[in-house]
């Protein structure tokens, strides 16, 4: 019962945009799941749902990886706003940005996970990325141009 119930809320937040816990139960009620605000209240925490902005101004539920995909499109525009150069030498990718810019960028590339990046250190206006070998890193290079070209 209460997986099902956790189903269709996930379900119901992906589809439409709900904006409180009282929207929520009305929507299971709808599908004929009988629910009180306490319960719906429980799945929310327990589903980790996070109220985010939705693109039309107001809040509404989502599970943590859509609310950090938005933030991470936010970053990945800062990224394409901010740099300037690319280059690598061995296995390090040198990205140069505007100045106050590389901690958001550096930040945009540690949201996109990609398996060859080992990890960032950003300055002020200067990124260096750690990649897992030399034969990758023109790889990387190749992806970040390709973003750049958004």
């Amino acid at each position: 019962m209460k997986n099902a119930r956790q189903t269709a809320i996930l379900s119901i937040i992906e589809r439409e945009n709900i904006e409180t816990q009282e929207e929520l139960a009305s929507k299971l009620r709808e599908m004929g799941i009988v629910v009180t605000q306490a319960t719906v209240s429980r799945d929310i925490k327990e589903l980790r749902l996070l109220k985010v902005l939705s693109p039309n101004g107001s809040y509404k539920y989502a599970t943590a990886d859509k609310a950090e995909h938005g933030v991470s499109e936010r970053l990945v525009r800062m990224f394409i706003d901010s740099v300037l150069s690319i280059s690598c030498a061995e296995n390090l990718v040198v990205i140069r940005t505007l100045p106050g810019s590389a901690n958001a960028a550096g930040e945009a590339i540690d949201s996109m996970r990609w398996p060859e990046i080992l990890g960032t250190i950003s300055g002020d206006n200067t990124i260096f990325v750690a990649v897992r070998s030399a034969g990758e890193a023109p790889v990387v290079v190749e992806k970040f141009q390709e973003i750049l070209k958004r």
